[in-house]
C-alpha cells in the first residue's frame, strides 16, 4: 500500500494557501473554453478542478492523496465534480476527453520510467485533436540550487497555529532531485515531506510526448505564451492528440 505524503491534514488545510488560484488557473480555465469534459490529472484539494466545473460539462479529478481528495470532496461546488482516487492507471482511455491539465508539479512527480506508460494512458482519455497540458521546470534553471535550509526558512502563523518551515535538498541526479519539506507546528513535531521531482529538457519532453501520440506540441516559458530561452525557469506544455 502507498504511503500517502499528504496524510497530515493540517498540511493541506494550508496547500491552497500556499498554492492559491493564478496566472495557472486562468491559463488552464481558457483552455477550457468550449470543453465538455475534462480530466484534472493530480487535482490536489481541487481548488482548479472545481473552478473548471459548469452547466453541461463533464469534470473529473484524479489524485493518489486519499487525504487531499477527502479535503476536495468537502469544499463548496465539489459535487459537481467526480472524484477518482488513484494514479494514471485510475483515468479511463474513453477518448472522449477535450482536455486534460496536470497543475504544479504533477508530471514532475513521474519517474523517468513510468513517464512513458503515464502520458499514454492521458492521451487514450482524449479524443483525436484533444489537448493535454502542464507545467514542469526546465533543469537548466536549476532550482533546486534555492532550496537549501538558509533560502527556505521561515515562521509564520496559520488558521492551525504557529509553523516553523524549510527544505533541503538531499540529492541530485542527473535531473531527479530529491529534498525534504520540514514542517513544524507547536506540538514540535517534525513532519517531513520527502519529495523526488524530475526535471525533463524541452527535448525530453517532446520526444516522450511524441511517442505517446501527440502531434502539434507548443512548449513555452510562461503562462502568457512567452517564448523559450535556455535559462527559461518554466515550461508551460500545451500537447494536441494526433487525429
Amino acid at each position: 500500500m502507498t504511503v500517502d505524503p499528504y496524510g497530515d491534514e493540517r498540511l493541506v488545510e494550508l496547500y491552497d494557501e500556499d498554492n492559491s488560484a493564478g496566472a495557472d488557473h486562468e491559463y488552464f480555465l481558457k483552455l477550457a473554453d468550449g470543453a465538455k469534459k475534462v480530466v484534472d490529472f493530480g487535482c490536489g484539494t481541487g481548488l482548479l478542478t472545481r473552478a473548471f466545473a459548469q452547466p453541461g460539462r463533464v469534470v473529473i479529478g484524479v489524485d493518489p492523496s486519499a487525504t487531499m481528495l477527502g479535503y476536495a470532496r468537502r469544499q463548496p461546488g465539489a459535487e459537481a465534480v467526480t472524484w477518482i482516487d488513484g494514479d494514471a492507471d485510475a483515468v479511463a482511455p474513453a477518448g472522449d476527453a477535450d482536455l486534460v491539465v496536470s497543475s504544479g508539479n504533477t508530471m514532475m512527480h513521474i519517474s523517468t520510467g513510468d513517464l512513458p506508460w503515464v502520458l499514454e494512458k492521458l492521451a487514450a482519455a482524449l479524443k483525436a485533436g484533444g489537448v493535454l497540458s502542464f507545467e514542469t521546470r526546465n533543469p537548466a534553471a536549476r532550482a533546486w540550487e534555492q532550496w537549501g535550509p538558509d533560502a527556505t526558512y521561515g515562521e509564520r502563523d496559520t488558521p492551525i497555529g504557529h509553523l516553523k518551515e524549510w527544505m533541503e535538498v538531499t540529492e541530485v541526479d542527473n535531473g531527479r532531485v530529491v529534498f525534504d519539506a520540514h514542517n513544524v507546528f507547536e506540538d514540535g513535531v517534525d513532519t517531513v515531506l520527502t519529495t523526488t521531482l524530475y526535471f525533463r529538457t524541452a527535448g525530453e519532453l517532446r520526444t516522450q510526448l511524441e511517442k505517446a501520440g501527440f502531434g502539434k506540441i507548443d512548449l513555452y516559458a510562461g503562462w502568457h505564451e512567452q517564448p523559450l530561452a535556455d535559462d527559461s525557469r518554466l515550461f508551460v506544455v500545451r500537447a494536441t492528440k494526433a487525429g
